[in-house]
């Protein structure tokens, strides 16, 4: 089963499971928003909307709250001395399509569960005790060796030359 949204002034053609980019949306990440401007919703029978469908909407989870690349803007007008540089940041929200709802229904599936990261393993202590305690500690970190102190130079003086009066004039 497919959908068409409506969001942040374009469409999209969405299925579950789908990973979007869109138009930021508000929703921290882990929040199910739902979009109600369905234009298409389709499968095995297809139903268009005029313009929208009623009672249908798409769940999403929201991912990520971004900003895109750096997109430059750089105004110059020729032989005026004049130009304009300007930067960009378009903000996006990353999706997660979980299902697509059709006659009012409200979305079921709640936002997913971060996995828990697993604590590491501890190390099997061997026989002799010394070993572990050594492997235990931490290593100390080499002690940085003292910067050359550099020596300067002095500055080269350029060779006095005669000074011209006024170049170009005869007299």
């Amino acid at each position: 089963m497919f959908a068409v949204i409506r969001t942040g002034g374009k469409q999209y053609r969405v299925a579950a499971e789908d990973v979007i980019k869109v138009e930021k949306v508000k929703g921290d990440p882990g929040e199910i928003v739902q979009f109600g401007e369905v234009l298409v919703v389709g499968g095995d029978d297809v139903t268009l909307g005029v313009p929208t469908i009623a009672g249908a909407s798409v769940a999403a989870e929201v991912l990520e709250q971004g900003r895109g690349a750096k997109v430059i803007a750089f105004k110059k007008r020729r032989r005026k001395n004049s130009r304009r540089k300007r930067g960009h940041r378009q903000e996006f929200t990353l999706l997660r399509v979980t299902e697509i709802l059709t006659d009012g229904a409200k979305p079921t599936v709640t936002a997913r569960a971060k996995p828990e990261r697993k604590p590491k393993p501890a190390v099997a202590a061997s026989e002799d005790g010394d070993d572990a305690e050594e492997s235990a500690a931490p290593k100390a970190k080499a002690a940085k060796k003292p910067a050359k102190a550099a020596a300067k130079k002095p500055a080269a003086k350029k060779a006095d030359k005669p000074k011209s009066a006024a170049k170009g004039k005869k007299k």
